[in-house]
């Protein structure tokens, strides 16, 4: 909204751009990530969601419709300058590790955890795992407008304790970030969904990352300090600042990184989550998506596919509330749940014969609920469907996926997905437990991006050379 109002206000027409109560701090923060700190905020008090009719009316004349009068029509100073930046290359600080961490935490550098201090030679060792320039651009992040350079992911690499022979995964993690598919705006909003980063190709095992028990737990410095790196990013760069312009109503602690199991698929027949995205075999890449919370499907039973499939798609459908309406509602055929099997429960399956994308479309058949369920869902429970028409007159519109109009029964069963592919399937995990894990999604606010990780030349001996370092 309030870029939609940024736009028409630099073609010269004035705009009110109505905001609840809590929102009013972030549309002012996100306001001078555009280049605008006066754009004209419109107060809705309160929360319209938990407001009666009569409330809303009321608010609305008493005081919202104040609001838009005086911004449509009061002079307004335009600006699109900003406090005063550290230019990249400066010396914002100096003093011991004590004096460095109160500093960036007073800055609101930090995300509350000690900061390794991103000195000079600290980021110079980042800079030569890269092949590029340092200036190079990546991308524009918003709120707040801010470049995407090697050099600033080099930086807050460096804050976050990576090493810096994981500097291309970075530089790629934001690479996505940059990518419009993936909605880097939207990574405030308030269900305080997280990023989760998957990892595929030999760089797993030559950079020690944890594809086994515990592989979504920290305790391994690449799965974790990357991991923090995505939140820093976040913070730093794109400009995502608790009580301003991160929203998240309870939100999370950072994800670590997963990474699949290369081994286990291999011996197994299947492909790896990036090949199954376009990548090649054993080329090295990274998805990113956002999570908006995780169920665990713990001791999964059964002796052959059939068995184990009920559990799984019953945990699916348990997990999936108000995210179908990534399916119909906020967005359409957009919900992209992940399912992270370990890999003996995924070797149950190959070797009865299933691939990939026949558990896939076994789940879709069985991951449904009532029509009228999915309805309450997206609109009655929550007001995530405008307007009164059913999942069934949206599939016959052409405006919901065409499966949740098979029928007009209220009680016939529906898919939380528009498509078998819409659900992720990942290798990872303790070999030898028969459990599970089911990752809700959060849509196109945070849509899973796959990029290539490239590496600079050299770097067998780079990478020697680094570990001899420590």
């Amino acid at each position: 909204m309030l870029r939609v109002s940024a736009v028409a206000e630099d073609a010269g027409l004035p705009t009110a751009s109505l905001c609840c109560s809590g929102f009013v701090g972030q549309a002012k923060s996100s306001s001078m990530g555009l280049g605008y700190p006066d754009l004209g905020i419109a107060t809705i008090p309160g929360h319209i969601d938990v407001q009666s009719s009569e409330e809303l009316r009321n608010n609305i004349l008493t005081v919202t419709l104040d609001d838009v009068i005086e911004n449509l029509t009061a002079a307004k100073t335009v600006t699109t300058t900003r406090a005063r930046e550290p230019e990249p290359y400066e010396i914002v600080f100096q003093g011991d590790y004590r004096e460095i961490n109160r500093y960036f935490i007073e800055n609101e550098w930090s995300d509350g955890l000690p900061i390794v201090p991103p000195t000079m030679p600290n980021i110079e060792e980042f800079l030569s795992f890269v092949d590029r320039e340092r200036d190079e651009i990546l991308g524009i992040l918003l709120p707040d407008n801010r470049t995407a350079t090697i050099w600033n992911v080099a930086v807050n690499g460096v804050m976050a304790g990576c090493r810096p022979e994981y500097m291309p995964i970075l530089v790629a993690i934001v690479e996505a970030m940059a990518d419009p598919q993936y909605g880097v705006e939207h990574s405030s909003n308030t269900p305080g969904a997280e990023a989760l980063v998957i990892l595929n190709g030999p760089i797993i095992k030559e950079l020690d990352f944890n594809y086994e028990q515990g592989a979504l737990r920290d305790g391994y410095q690449a799965n974790s300090t990357i991991g923090r790196f995505v939140r820093l990013y976040l913070r730093n760069v794109a400009g995502f600042l608790p009580h301003r312009t991160d929203k998240g109503t309870f939100g999370g602690t950072w994800r670590v990184v997963l990474a699949e199991n290369e081994n286990a698929l291999a011996e197994m027949g299947w492909p790896t989550y990036a090949a199954e995205r376009g990548c090649a075999p054993g080329e090295n890449a990274i998805t990113i998506s956002r999570f908006t919370g995780d169920k665990v499907i713990a001791s999964v039973n059964g002796d052959e596919p059939e068995k184990l499939l009920p559990y799984l798609a019953e945990s699916l459908v348990s997990a999936s509330t108000w995210e179908c309406n990534f399916t119909l509602g906020t967005a359409v055929n957009l919900y992209r749940p992940l399912l992270v099997m370990t890999p003996i429960i995924a070797e149950k399956f190959a070797s009865g014969g299933y691939s990939k994308d026949d558990v896939r479309r076994r789940l879709f058949d069985l991951a449904r609920i009532p029509a009228s369920k999915f309805e309450n869902l997206v609109r009655g429970w929550t007001n995530m469907l405008s307007g009164t028409r059913s999942l069934y007159e949206h599939a016959k519109l052409g405006t919901g996926p065409k499966v949740l109009g098979l029928s007009n029964d209220p009680n016939r069963l529906v898919p939380i997905v528009g498509a078998p592919d819409h659900i992720q399937i990942a290798v990872s995990g303790d070999p030898m437990r028969s459990n599970c894990i089911v990752l809700t999604h959060n849509g196109f606010c945070g849509f899973p991006t796959t990029k290539a990780v490239k590496l600079p030349d050299g770097w067998h001996e780079k990478l020697r050379m680094s570990r001899e370092r420590g």
